[in-house]
């Protein structure tokens, strides 16, 4: 985690910078409208999103990330070094105008999905200085027109600013090289977070229930969700299920047909994490340059075996939705001799 106590700074009232706020009249987007916050650990992107007045959410700007540590993969424990990912909530509280690091935010790890896995840790920040234990590291530069960006919207109303972090972004390439990852399953709960983002353009809701995230869902009874407990019924929005189910089903086509191309999986391992290119010629002023001395390594993963394949299908929700249907399928046919069976009998007694 990065510690993150400094003096009083005026750094935090900077304005948003004149090209930023061009982008904005570009996009028809206010200055005071919600922000929404992605990041991708592979692509080391750190994406900034504003709600157009229709209430849909459109992309302004990307910053390069100049430093992120650890491996792809959710954080676990304190001193792991571990960047999250997951959803994760930024309330006005979680600013720091006074921070070691220039300007800084916590994220909000952990949340509720990581306590109900048992993921310790903290204090897990954005912030400048480019040096990352842990945390997502910017320049000075970037992380106050973030800063200013952030505390534009607070100021304009928004309670908090969602933050969706990625290991990579959820295209069917990356999920094809990565589909044997030990974090495969974990990974397609969040694309499933991200599918929802993509087709509405709408920020979703985040429930956890049963160790497990859901979107734009409610229980059915009114009542809350218990991250730890069992998922009850829970209502949903037909319309934008329908819309994630098709774009699911035609990512795991690709997917498949990826595999089938030859696309071999893989798993990447960073000696600490990395950086965006941009960055490259300037290593020597980033946290444990040597670590960014070499490419991350490219693990080839074997496909032991179909039973395999297949129980790694099986978490997706696609497949899990066709495999119920057609079961029900089967105990229909399977019941329909005996109900004619017990009616015909029922016919010659009377």
């Amino acid at each position: 985690a990065c510690e993150d106590t400094g003096s009083l700074s005026q750094r935090s009232l900077r304005p948003i910078s004149p090209e930023t706020l061009a982008l904005m009249e570009q996009a028809g987007v206010s200055k005071d409208a919600p922000t929404l916050i992605r990041t991708y650990k592979k692509e080391a992107e750190f994406e900034i999103w504003k709600m157009r007045p229709d209430g849909r959410y459109v992309h302004l700007k990307t910053f390069p990330m100049c430093r992120w540590s650890g491996q792809l993969g959710p954080k676990a424990h304190e001193g792991d070094r571990q960047v999250p990912e997951g959803f994760y909530s930024i309330t006005p509280a979680q600013m720091n105008p006074n921070s070691a690091y220039y300007l800084s935010f916590n994220v909000g790890y952990p949340n509720a999905y990581d306590r109900a896995m048992g993921h310790g840790g903290g204090s897990i920040m954005v912030h400048g200085a480019c040096s990352s234990a842990g945390c997502f590291s910017m320049t000075d530069k970037q992380i106050a027109e973030i800063y200013a960006i952030a505390r534009t919207s607070f100021n304009g109303g928004q309670r908090a600013i969602q933050m969706q972090s990625y290991p990579f972004k959820m295209t069917a390439e990356n999920l094809a090289k990565h589909r044997l990852d030990p974090n495969i399953g974990f990974w397609k709960q969040l694309k499933q977070g991200s599918d929802h983002f993509e087709v509405a353009a709408q920020e979703p809701t985040v429930g956890v229930c049963g160790r497990r995230y859901v979107f734009n869902a409610a229980p059915a009874d009114g009542h809350g969700l218990d991250a730890g407990a069992a998922c009850p019924p829970l209502k949903r929005d037909g319309q934008i299920e329908a819309l994630v189910a098709e774009k699911e089903a035609k990512d795991e086509a690709k997917v498949a047909e990826l595999a089938s191309n030859g696309v071999k999986p893989v798993r990447l391992v960073y000696q600490d994490g990395g950086q965006h290119p941009d960055f490259h010629a300037r290593v020597s002023e980033v946290s444990r340059p040597e670590a960014l001395a070499a490419a991350p390594a490219e693990i080839a993963l074997e496909e032991k075996s179909a039973k395999s394949a297949a129980k790694l299908a099986a978490k997706s929700p696609v497949v899990t939705v066709a495999a119920a249907k057609a079961a029900t399928q089967a105990r229909a046919q399977a019941e329909a001799p005996a109900t004619q069976q017990t009616a015909a009998k029922s016919a010659s007694e009377s």
